[in-house]
């Protein structure tokens, strides 16, 4: 009993960071336009995180695209800005969409 306790908190301390980011990512509209594994109106997480994979400026690169937007890199639809978004939370969704794998 006490090792199932104990793989279940385990569990759920490892994905714990990766649903708060997931949930970020829904509570700011990401998921509208993007999902973890295929492509909607824009690129999946996964995709991006192979594009900028090795790119050390990359996590500084897509907060700035977060919030701000972007086009050309993934097609003709450009990504909107995204105000709503705050510099802390646009890091962290870039540093989760670039940990996607």
């Amino acid at each position: 009993m006490k090792r199932a306790l104990f793989v279940l908190f385990a569990a759920a301390t490892v994905s714990a960071p990766v649903l708060a980011d997931q949930a970020l990512a829904t509570s700011k509209n990401c998921m509208a336009c993007h999902a973890v594994d295929k492509k909607l109106v824009g690129p999946s997480f996964k995709d991006v995180a192979k594009k900028y994979a090795g790119d050390k400026s990359a996590a500084d690169k897509l907060a700035t695209k977060i919030v701000k937007g972007g086009s050309g890199v993934w097609g003709p639809v450009p990504m909107p800005a995204n105000p709503q978004v705050s510099e802390a939370e646009a890091k962290k969704l870039a540093a989760w969409t670039l940990a996607a794998k």
